[in-house]
């Protein structure tokens, strides 16, 4: 996973312009991508408030940004674009998936509701 950490607002666009590989997308496209980040914030605050998870809708974005800008650029931005409040949740279904390195973020627990919730899936 890329240093999320010298990222700054002003170079994130460009970090995920750089990474983006959706051939002959346009630029209407990428923001539609982009807006995936804000769909999974606002899935992430609805499961602090309500406690309900919806698993299958976030597993599909996070897909789909992995698929659009490859698994490590998707998951520098995801901890980039997610507050860190929500980092936990976030770290776990990226294990889930298998796309979160074994070596990263090891001091950051996982969310042992969310990952029973996944495991139903």
């Amino acid at each position: 996973m890329a240093d999320f950490k010298i990222l700054t607002h002003e170079t994130i666009d460009i970090f995920a312009l750089r990474h983006y590989d959706n051939r002959g997308a346009s630029k209407e496209e990428f923001d539609d991508d982009m807006n995936r980040f804000k769909y999974l914030k606002r899935l992430f605050r609805k499961y602090d408030t309500s406690k309900e998870f919806k698993s299958r809708l976030i597993i599909n974005h996070i897909i789909i940004l992995a698929n659009v800008f490859g698994v490590e650029a998707a998951t520098t931005l995801l901890f980039f674009k997610i507050d860190k409040q929500h980092w936990s949740i976030l770290k776990t279904v990226l294990i889930f998936l298998d796309y979160m390195p074994q070596d990263e973020m090891i001091d950051l627990d996982t969310d042992q509701n969310v990952m029973e919730e996944l495991k139903r899936i």
